[in-house]
């Protein structure tokens, strides 16, 4: 029975160089496959008209008839290319190539003034000079005197820290977990893991009758997604006997014995890289937690190929490798003797009363006892320069009060009696030198404290306990433990800022901040 087009109506163009072989009987709401062959008329039927279906019926037992339909009713062009055969485009001539919106446009110019005056109000001011100086007097000169002082301070403040970049210590921490992908036997095992995954998603019957056993369903990993292989793994292990009640049912395959034992092993050797990555990306979290977590995955993965290699010898060598690449990576962390090592992780978790007890203090091997002398004489050296030329005079003999008594009587106070009982003596003002304080402040960490962050412990100390240890302590405190949550910031605006999609304006302040302060 043959249907014919109503003008005027959407929908697909009927296809009929498949309807001649096929007849639809509305009344059953099927259709019939109407092919001669020596038997007689096929007589096959299939549920409604999908076309898709009757090109897989032609193709499973009519091979002959559908050798002959083409693929397609007319050939896919793109628009504006009626011949397509334009080759693909280039980077270079991508590059090359023109804007895709007016950039001379006054809605342009608005809207790239906005943006610019918005990174301007969030972004860190730059302190590096557009020429070379010749002292460090004339890097800090400014005409108000109010300005020369306070940039004077931070001069004083800041000017020891080493400003050497140092990396994300998430980023580099998914370069270790990625290792996994290039073995040979555990990548084939995530092969099938991932079909049996893209079964499950793929098919609504067994994602429904997952959902009616478990309310869940299987999580597909992700190249660009942290932990995301397993979270895919976890989840599998975690509904297993379910999932293979389902694909039994639906009369698939499924993994074998020994390869939920070797993917449950894997599981495992992925648990703290995990657990770290979700600690350290967020924003609450201290560069002090740094060191701890690396020395934490270092402990793993020399216990791993000991607890799991009898079992699977593949997962014991990828975890000797694993390890051999993350000290490489964190050599900057970790490694005393490196070139490029920095004390600033190691400083922060020090001056941490929380994690340095655990994980330097108490720690006897030689790396970390040479960690954490790097560590103290690193602090020493944030101390500024005033303070440590104070304490060099404080050590000095007392001959300088007899050199005062012989000075010029040009040079002598006007008001001497008057002004000698206001200034305070040395002996009322102890200055403790910073070795001093931080001998005083790992006495104190042998001690339980009953502050539960290492903030709290800072702010219950006085500002003339540690005077010189803890402003420094609160610095580095502050510091987070990543860049994650920089990079956030640009993502939620990342398609707002596009060439072609940036209309935003003030919008682009306005989504930021209410995505930033949403209701929790």
């Amino acid at each position: 029975m043959a249907a014919t087009p109503i003008n005027g109506l959407g929908g697909r163009k009927r296809r009929d160089d498949l309807w001649t072989y096929f007849q639809y009987n509305p009344s059953e709401r099927k259709t019939e496959c109407i092919v001669l062959g020596d038997d007689g008329k096929c007589g096959h039927k299939l549920g409604r008209k999908n076309t898709t279906n009757l090109k897989r019926h032609l193709k499973a037992h009519h091979a002959d008839i559908f050798s002959k339909i083409p693929l397609t009713r007319t050939p896919i062009q793109k628009p504006g290319c009626p011949n397509n055969d334009r080759t693909q485009t280039s980077i270079e001539t991508a590059f090359a190539a023109g804007s895709k919106y007016k950039s001379n446009s006054v809605e342009q110019s608005v809207k790239e003034q906005a943006l610019a005056l918005w990174i301007g109000r969030t972004a860190f001011k730059s302190n590096e000079p557009d020429e070379p100086t010749s002292s460090e007097d004339e890097s800090i000169e400014t005409s108000d005197p109010e300005d020369t002082e306070v940039a004077v301070r931070e001069h004083q403040r800041f000017g020891a820290i080493d400003t050497s970049r140092t990396p994300c210590v998430v980023h580099t921490l998914q370069l270790v977990v990625n290792m996994i992908q290039k073995d040979t036997s555990v990548n084939r095992l995530l092969s099938k893991v991932r079909g049996l995954v893209k079964l499950f998603r793929k098919s609504s019957v067994a994602t429904e009758r997952l959902l009616q056993l478990c309310q869940l369903t299987l999580v597909k990993d992700c190249p660009t997604r942290w932990s995301s292989t397993y979270q895919m793994i976890s989840r599998l292990l975690q509904i297993k006997d379910l999932v293979v009640q389902v694909a039994d049912g639906m009369s698939w395959d499924h993994l074998l014995s020994s390869e939920w034992h070797k993917l449950s092993t894997l599981r495992d050797l992925l648990v703290p890289f995990a657990e770290h990555t979700q600690l350290l990306q967020s924003d609450t979290q201290s560069l002090s937690l740094v060191v701890p977590a690396l020395l934490d995955l270092q402990g793993h993965l020399s216990e791993f190929p000991q607890a799991q290699g009898s079992s699977f010898k593949d997962l014991a060598s990828l975890a000797i490798k694993m390890k051999a690449n993350l000290d490489k990576r964190f050599s900057c962390f970790l490694d005393h003797t490196d070139s490029k090592f920095s004390p600033l992780a190691a400083a922060a978790c020090f001056l941490d009363p929380t994690v340095a007890p655990e994980a330097l203090l108490e720690n006897d091997d030689e790396q970390i006892e040479a960690l954490v002398r790097r560590a103290e004489d690193y602090i020493a050296q944030l101390v500024p320069q005033v303070v440590r030329e104070e304490e060099a005079e404080d050590d000095e003999p007392e001959e300088g009060e007899e050199s005062k008594e012989e000075q010029p009587h040009n040079k002598r106070p006007r008001f001497r009696f008057l002004s000698k009982p206001s200034r305070p003596s040395k002996s009322t003002l102890s200055k403790p030198c910073v070795k001093e304080e931080i001998k005083k402040f790992k006495e104190q960490l042998s001690q339980p404290t009953n502050q539960e962050t290492a903030l709290e412990f800072w702010d219950a100390q006085g500002d003339y306990v540690y005077l010189s240890l803890k402003p420094i302590a609160l610095d580095l405190l502050a510091m987070p433990a990543s860049q994650a949550f920089a990079e956030r910031v640009f993502s939620i605006t990342g398609d707002l800022s596009r060439g072609r999609r940036n209309r935003a304006r003030v919008i682009l302040e306005r989504s930021a901040f209410l995505k930033l302060n949403r209701a929790q």
